[in-house]
């Protein structure tokens, strides 16, 4: 089995489901806090290198969801560069196996290392865009 550089952010949800599903398949993870890791251009790229900034970046970023950053209005270059210097910005995870580098658990390089994981469960999509506001708890609302 696989030695897997997996790239995360730490309590994400879907990060952990992630990481199980690779676990069950047998590979061993080295865990990096993907907020914490010093990133430039040329660690960066291999992972998103040929795609769109709205294939690169994270559509659940607290400045994606506001409305503040628009990734369908930026360059290759600025989509970057906002990366590099927000990494809550970038879609994850990333992972390195074997030479490859992959960014998001939708790739299709990926396949190969998922074990009998048979993809019914959603583990993209942030299960805390569909929480519950303090105030609506209070309200009684659901």
């Amino acid at each position: 089995m696989a030695k897997i550089l997996f790239y995360e952010k730490p309590g994400c949800i879907n990060n952990e489901k992630q990481k199980h599903i690779l676990l069950v398949a047998g590979h061993s993870l080295q865990c990096v806090d993907i907020l914490k890791y010093p990133w430039n251009q040329d660690r960066l790229l291999p992972f998103i290198n040929g795609k769109k900034p709205e294939q690169i970046i994270n559509n659940t970023a607290p400045a994606v969801k506001k409305g503040s950053l628009d990734p369908g209005q930026l360059s290759f270059s600025q989509a970057m560069a906002l990366m590099i210097e927000d990494p809550l910005l970038i879609k994850r995870p990333l992972i390195e196996v074997d030479g490859l580098c992959i960014q998001g658990f939708e790739s299709n390089m990926l396949k190969p290392y998922l074990g009998n994981w048979d993809g019914s469960e959603d583990v993209i999509t942030c299960p805390n865009l569909q929480t519950i506001s303090c105030d609506d708890k209070k309200r009684g609302d659901k």
